[in-house]
This record gives C-alpha cells, structure tokens and sequence, in this order.
C-alpha cells in the first residue's frame, strides 16, 4: 500500500478490506451476522444522534480569548480578572432558545450567549443571553413557562393561546416581553448583539470581601437587527442564516469581537436599593452602577468538528472558580442544578472529560470513579475516598467563598420586596425607543398576538398599558379592541384580571 495513503480501519484500529459489500451466504444473502464490521458500523450510525438540549437546541460555536485589560483584583481573586494583557483561551456557543435543531436561526427568540473559559484553576463558565433580563424570575415556573414556548401537546403546533396566557398571567414576563418584541428580538446575526449574564454573580477578593456583579458583553461589530419581515423573509432563504454567518466571518480572518463591561454592587448597596437587586426581570440602571470596562473577547477559530466542538459542549453556571461564586437569585439557583443534571442525561456522567469541556489550564484531580464513558484515568490506583492517608488530593481552605448570613423562615415565599414589573419596561418603552422602534414592537406584537384568543389579548394589553399608557393603547388599537375596556382591566389586580377574562 503507497505510504502517502490513509488506510481505512475499524474503530479498534484494524485495517477494513472492503467497505462496500457486507459478508452474505453466496452473491444474494442473507447476510451473515459474523459480520462485526457492518453490524459496529450500523449501531454507530442508530447512536449518532443524541438528545438534543431541551432549550437552546440550535446553535453555533467558536474559539478564542479573552484579554483582561484592567485589574480587577480589588474585587476578585479570579486569576483571568486579574492582570492587564492576560490571554484566557475561550469556546464560545450561541444559540436560539426555544426552537428544535432545525429552526430557523432567524426565529423571534431570545439567544444564548455561553462562554467557557479555559483558566489555570478550573473551566469558568458564563452562561447568559442576548437580553439582560428574563421572562420569570423563580425557577420554579421554569418548567410551565419552557412548556408554553414550545409545541402543542396535541397539535404539535405552536400555539399562540398557550405562548399568551401564561405571559399574561405572569406581569413580571413584561420587561422581557418589551424587548423580545422589540427588534432586538430578531438580531441580523450572532456577531451583531451584545451578551448579558443576566443574572448577578458574586466577586470575592483575598482579603474575604465579596462585591455583586453583572456582565455584559458588547458587540464591537455594532448592534444590528432584522425587522420581522426581513427575518421571515431570510427564514425562507437560508434558515441557517446565523450559523452560516458567524463561521464564514471567521473563516475569512473578519474576527467578531466584544468588549466586557461589568456592573459593581458593594454588598451594603444591594440590603438597601430601592428593588431586588438580585431579581432578573430588573437592570441596573447604568447611572446608579456605570459600566466599567474590564477586557475583550475575540473569537478566531471555527470549529474542526461541530459535533465534536459545538453540540457536545456543555455550559453550566455552577463552573466558578476562586474569586467567583452564586448570588441568592432564585433563577440562578435553580440552574446551579438544572445544568449539571441535563448534561449528565443527554451526554452522559463523564462528560466533563470530553475534549471540549475539559478542564485545560487546570490539572483536575477527583475521587468520583467510573460511570458510563469514563476517559479520564487522572487518580486511578489512588484511593477514592476521602479522608485518607495514602497522599490523595486535599481540599485547600484558602479558596472558600466568603461566608454569608441566611436567616429567616423556611417557606414558599412570594417576593418580599414591594414589586413594581411595569417601570422598566415602560421606562424602555418612553425613554429608548425611538419613534421607529416603537412601531416595530407594536406590529410585531399585534402580528404574534392577533393569533391568540381575544379574551388573553385583552389580558396581555393591559399589562402593556401599565407599563406605558400610549404603550397598550396602540396594541389594543392594532389588534382591534376597546381600549375602554383594556384601560379597565389594567386597573384590576391580576387575580381580578383573570376572573374577568376568564370566559
């Protein structure tokens, strides 16, 4: 055989003599089942599809860096945080949210906006969207609210009742409501939109004192978006729009790139501001917390393997590392959990030892053993357990998180601070929308919402109308309504509000 020729092989590494006709008892068959090589290469091929994640099925990823450019070793320890010119190694995923894997990227819907960062103590992940706030702010209605954005159980059909109620029965989905229907709703690509944590963080220095914080990633490509008719029309064209875009920029060396802002809350701030500062449907206004610029993100490598690189990547907001910890954010603390457990159903319990997610800086040494794929043989013949006298890793208390105080009753609470879902969104609605963008969010939502039934239209507008009067007036009026009667319901309560359209 020419050296300069690759020689196919099983996956056992065996040479193959003839990948083109099975073993069969004479010219016709039947096929023989001593044949291991068709049977190996047929229950690979039934297993190449695994289950697809839940929410943010489509998506698209590459790798890069991140370059610190301020130190912010005053409020963390977090090495990557801490050194200006210091280079942390990336994979970055994006995604839609609510659509299977076949959707079109171009779909009305927030995007995902994950980041793994590769540091020499450990995988940091970030895991955010393109908004900055969210539709629920208790994990708890996560579950019923995933359920409404997806298909009909029976139909297996979007359904604009069930999108509809459940936000109209839920006023603190408003904010985000505001700006899903916005334009921004519909980015022109995954390089033309800013990215958010969303959620608050902790930050935590050497010295033990912790600070809160939020992220936002801010596209140096500028912001840039489709109007509804322009992504129905590219839906058509080419549903991988996005995908398409983000690989043949960097394919060509056009290297998309964002700049990292950061929000600081001083723990003193957060026990007395003037809402949850920790509720992820709220900002913080940029003038009580200005952003402070601490580094850049460029991405310049495209995936070899998409499989390999982008569908078996897993982000979890529970990967922190030193100098970084949880916020009491109910939504937070739920995906603490949530994300750790749908990776180990869909991609098995070692996956953390897949290339793409393990940790690369950082040596990782366990005592958890053995499990469906385990490819790691880091501490095999050392003990598994801990304590032991053997020499097995220790613990090392120096980078406990600082200690806080929790008190109060164990119960099902309802917030406790007095709550207030309209002002954002109708400060949004008055004060940045310009005269074209609030046109475009008042037909996009008359062209999503007229599909729903008229007795949840009226529910839905007046919450549009609390949020800013000429706000649900022009809604109520595009879809058609007695804005008498929106005007009425708005000043229900929402339990009221639902008994009255509750025929």
């Amino acid at each position: 055989m020419a050296k300069d020729k690759k020689r196919l092989t099983s996956p056992q590494g065996a040479p193959v003599a003839d990948d083109q006709n099975s073993q069969s008892a004479g010219k016709r068959g039947p096929l023989l089942m001593q044949d291991a090589y068709v049977l190996a290469k047929l229950a690979h091929f039934d297993r190449e599809r695994i289950p697809e994640r839940v929410v943010h099925a489509k998506g698209a990823g590459a790798h890069g860096y991140f370059e610190c450019t301020k130190d912010m070793s005053k409020y963390t320890q977090a090495a990557l945080f801490s050194r200006p010119r210091r280079k942390t190694e990336l994979f970055v995923r994006f995604s839609t949210v609510g659509g299977e894997k076949g959707s079109a990227d171009t779909a009305r819907d927030p995007r995902g906006f994950a980041v793994k960062f590769y540091t020499e103590e450990g995988n940091y992940d970030l895991v955010g969207n393109n908004t900055p706030v969210f539709f629920i702010r208790d994990t708890i209605k996560f579950p019923d609210f995933i359920h409404t954005q997806k298909r009909h159980p029976q139909t297996n059909l979007p359904n604009p009742d069930m999108f509809w109620d459940f936000l109209s029965l839920t006023p603190e989905s408003i904010h985000q409501v505001t700006v899903l229907f916005s334009d921004r709703g519909t980015p022109y690509s995954y390089r033309h939109m800013n990215g958010y944590s969303s959620h608050t963080y902790m930050w935590y220095n050497k010295k033990g004192r912790h600070f809160w914080v939020q992220y936002h990633f801010k596209t140096e490509q500028g912001i840039k978006n489709f109007t509804r008719q322009e992504a129905r029309e590219m839906a058509g064209k080419d549903p991988d729009w996005s995908t398409r875009d983000l690989f043949k920029a960097i394919a060509k060396k056009d290297y998309p790139s964002w700049r990292l802002e950061v929000q600081i809350m001083p723990p003193e701030d957060a026990k007395k501001y003037r809402f949850d500062p920790f509720d992820i449907t709220k900002v913080w206004p940029h003038a009580d917390y200005p952003p402070i610029t601490i580094g850049r993100m460029v991405l310049n490598r495209n995936p070899d393997n998409y499989f390999t690189e982008v569908e078996q990547s897993a982000f979890s907001p529970a990967n922190f590392i030193p100098g970084i910890g949880p916020s009491p954010d109910k939504m937070l603390q739920g995906r603490l959990f949530s994300y750790h457990d749908t990776h180990r159903h869909r991609l098995g319990p070692n996956y953390e030892q897949l290339t793409i997610n393990r940790a690369r800086k950082a040596k990782t040494s366990t005592y958890q053993r053995d499990g469906f794929m385990r490819l790691n043989l880091d501490g095999d013949g050392f003990p598994n357990y801990w304590p032991n006298s053997f020499g097995g890793p220790s613990p090392d208390p120096s980078v406990a998180e600082p200690q806080l105080e929790v008190k109060g009753l164990a119960g099902r609470h309802a917030p406790s601070y007095p709550q207030d879902d309209f002002v954002q969104a109708g400060n949004l609605y008055r004060k940045v929308m310009s005269d074209q963008d609030r046109e475009n969010l008042v037909g996009n939502i008359v062209d999503h919402l007229s599909g729903a039934k008229k007795r949840i239209q009226l529910r839905q507008c007046a919450l549009f109308y609390k949020a800013d009067k000429d706000y649900g007036t022009r809604v109520a009026q595009g879809l058609k309504l007695e804005v008498k009667k929106v005007a009425e319901l708005a000043r229900m309560s929402a339990e009221n509000r639902a008994k009255a359209t509750a025929k």
